[in-house]
């Protein structure tokens, strides 16, 4: 067990995994705060670098048995270290994780007959990330792809906004468009055919009337700019989501989970007519 009662080197290295992606990237490692999320990350066999708590304190017994549980660091600290660390505005947390990063292949998403899998196209705020992995969890999505020059995955904010989801859906981080065709080819010569449906207000169908049925590839686009030029001349298929009133467009989350949501309606009713 190790002690951190001062802003010594340690701490200042557990606090960069809040605010630098390029360190959080070398290390290989971010910081994981809140007790679903925790949760999450052990039961579905993530590994535990590290777990950090208050040790001036008496700790719930959920809190106790993942001390006990868990082959990981423990870090005792100093209450008001570890709350800087939570980044809690009612105080710190009981326990914080440092866990390892999964490895960016594409391979952890795995493609079957009834395939939904999503991609986000350079998306500037990490809380739209988490929100997308959330509503993939729910509707039963097999895992999302976030390409380009984007937001972090494992930024906090990420990972807090996924609440614990993040955890259970493949989350790959991939440079280009390009990586992400390569991995499609190969799948579809597996004979998977996997289709490549893109959002936009000028789709060719409503999301309604399109098969979501099919194995399909969904992409949703940067909340500014939408999908990129060279993301949209890959699509297979554009759709639209309906609106009306004064409202121009839908955030880039909220539009996901219409279409994943209308995905599961849809193939809920094939099952049951089946």
């Amino acid at each position: 067990m190790q002690r951190i009662t001062t802003r010594n080197a340690r701490f200042q290295q557990l606090q960069t995994l809040l605010n630098n992606r390029t360190k959080r990237g070398r290390a290989k490692e971010f910081l994981v705060q809140g007790v679903r999320p925790i949760t999450m990350a052990v039961e579905h066999g993530w590994t535990i670098r590290s777990l950090l708590y208050d040790a001036s304190r008496p700790l719930s017994r959920w809190a106790e048995d993942l001390l006990r549980g868990i082959g990981a660091e423990r870090v005792a600290m100093a209450p008001q270290l570890l709350a800087e660390l939570s980044e809690k505005a009612d105080g710190a947390a009981e326990v914080l994780a440092v866990v390892e990063m999964a490895p960016d292949s594409l391979s952890r998403i795995k493609v079957h007959d009834d395939f939904l899998g999503l991609v986000f196209d350079r998306p500037t705020q990490p809380g739209n990330i988490g929100s997308i992995v959330r509503s993939a969890d729910a509707f039963g999505a097999d895992g999302l792809i976030v390409t380009g020059h984007a937001a972090d995955p494992y930024d906090p904010k990420s990972v807090r906004a996924s609440t614990g989801s993040f955890f259970a859906v493949p989350v790959v981080r991939s440079q280009s468009h390009h990586e992400v065709m390569e991995w499609l080819e190969k799948v579809r010569t597996q004979g998977r055919p996997v289709a490549v449906v893109g959002t936009d207000e000028n789709g060719d169908a409503e999301v309604s009337e399109f098969d979501l049925t099919q194995p399909v590839l969904l992409l949703i686009g940067n909340e500014t700019a939408g999908l990129s030029a060279a993301w949209r001349e890959l699509c297979d298929h554009v759709i639209s989501i309906p609106m009306t009133g004064s409202a121009s467009s839908l955030n880039a989350s909220n539009a996901a989970s219409v279409v994943l949501y209308e995905a599961r309606r849809q193939r809920l009713a094939r099952q049951r007519s089946a």
